[in-house]
């Protein structure tokens, strides 16, 4: 199979031989042909499989054969996504394919100013890349203009369409064309979520190609049983004696993130830190360095778990387990990319015995390079096997419909806890 048989004019395909695309991913060959004629989508793939060309080049076609040469440029295909650096990673890669098509592609989100979002808009743009609350608030100010969209993508789908993010999400459909074509894409879509999906939908067509596994086969994964405060030392010894290279590491709030970041800088280890509470610059300048090698560990919140492309990642470590076993499967997504081997080191006390159960259920039984392994820290190791899968394995035929496996039911708003700033809690 070759990016020529799905349906692409050549001045779209023929450039993707420069950034390495030799053939179209199994989500691309499936999604693409699909997309380019005209039918909503519902696609479920593994992380690190392609899904933003899947849904950007037969976007960037469909939009270059219906340019009218209307003036002022209105934006045809909008692209919504939960994180900023997910909405800059987007952007960058539309506006590399669709560069030969003279796409142009602006990018919406908050912690930066309006103005040049305000002056790229003013210009004419064809593809919007945001997040809902931004989105919003050129909304509000009618800095934007969404009655000519024609294409609807939500990346990372599930996280677009739980409870934290609804209301806003459907604020803004409620301002698009009811007749305009809707794509979702995500690692892992829940019953629950498809139901929902049906509220922006119309008999949408159903691509998945995760066979039954949430993660990429070539992850493998360690559990390594510590105490609480052991944790730190433990995240050390894991960086210095392994010599890990590149690490991503996720905690559970801010204020964690901030003060394993401060222990790594002190045990010598080059370190940056990111999360909701610092500024977009500080976020951009922390995932940049941590890209170019100039740190080796990057600490983050779960807003570093979804959609971020980083080469050659070859460790992932939870020092902290994800309260909702899906998001372990985005987590680790981030290593084990495009056919790559991938480490994931998770650091569990006992008193995560019940989160780890929710993993362990999630992981497929029938893949040996996902068993678990259990290192009791004193040298040994005890297999720890998968429980026999419990998600479901099939997609679901429609919402609501009975079902053998468990599916995992939509989260709640993710908060932090309230800290006192003055009583420095």
């Amino acid at each position: 199979m070759s990016f020529s048989t799905l349906g692409l004019t050549p001045s779209l395909y023929l450039p993707l031989a420069r950034l390495g695309y030799a053939e179209p991913t199994p989500v691309q060959t499936r999604a693409i042909p699909a997309v380019l004629e005209g039918t909503d989508l519902l696609a479920r793939a593994q992380t690190g499989t392609g899904k933003t060309a899947a849904f950007g080049l037969p976007m960037i076609e469909r939009i270059v054969a219906r340019r009218d040469g209307r003036k002022p440029r209105l934006p045809r295909g909008l692209v919504l996504v939960p994180t900023r650096e997910l909405a800059a990673q987007v952007h960058r890669s539309l506006a590399t394919y669709g560069a030969p098509a003279q796409i142009r592609v602006t990018a919406i989100f908050g912690g930066v100013g309006m103005g040049a979002q305000i002056q790229s808009l003013a210009h004419g743009t064809d593809i919007v890349v945001a997040t809902p609350g931004r989105l919003i608030d050129h909304m509000q100010r009618r800095t934007v203009d969404l009655s000519a969209i024609d294409i609807l993508t939500l990346d990372e789908a599930d996280r677009m369409l739980d409870m934290g993010f609804l209301p806003a999400l459907r604020r803004v459909v409620a301002s698009l064309p009811r007749s305009r074509q809707t794509l979702l894409f995500s690692a892992t879509l829940s019953e629950a979520i498809v139901g929902l999906a049906a509220e922006f939908t119309r008999n949408p067509a159903r691509v998945d190609v995760s066979v039954g596994q949430a993660v990429a086969p070539t992850v493998t994964h360690h559990v390594h049983s510590v105490a609480v405060d052991q944790k730190r030392a433990a995240l050390t010894r894991v960086l210095t004696q392994e010599s890990a290279g590149q690490t991503l590491v996720f905690c559970k709030t801010k204020r964690g993130s901030d003060r394993v970041g401060e222990h790594l800088e002190r045990a010598g280890i080059k370190t940056a830190v990111i999360h909701g509470n610092k500024s977009q610059g500080a976020r951009t300048r922390a995932l940049g360095d941590f890209k170019a090698g100039r740190v080796n560990v990057l600490v983050a919140t779960d807003i570093a778990a979804r959609g971020l492309d980083i080469e050659q990642l070859p460790l992932v470590i939870n020092f902290d387990l994800p309260l909702v076993a899906e998001d372990y499967i985005h987590r680790v997504g981030r290593t084990g990319r495009a056919g790559r081997s991938g480490r994931a080191v998770s650091l569990v006390s006992p008193s995560d015995s019940g989160l780890l159960r929710e993993i362990q259920r999630l992981l497929p039984a029938t893949l040996e390079r996902v068993a678990v392994t259990v290192e009791d820290g004193r040298g040994g190791a005890t297999a720890a096997p998968v429980a026999a899968a419990t998600s479901d394995r099939t997609w679901p035929s429609s919402p609501g419909a009975a079902r053998g496996g468990r599916e995992w039911p939509a989260r709640a708003p993710r908060r932090e806890p309230f800290r006192s700033r003055r009583r420095g809690r």
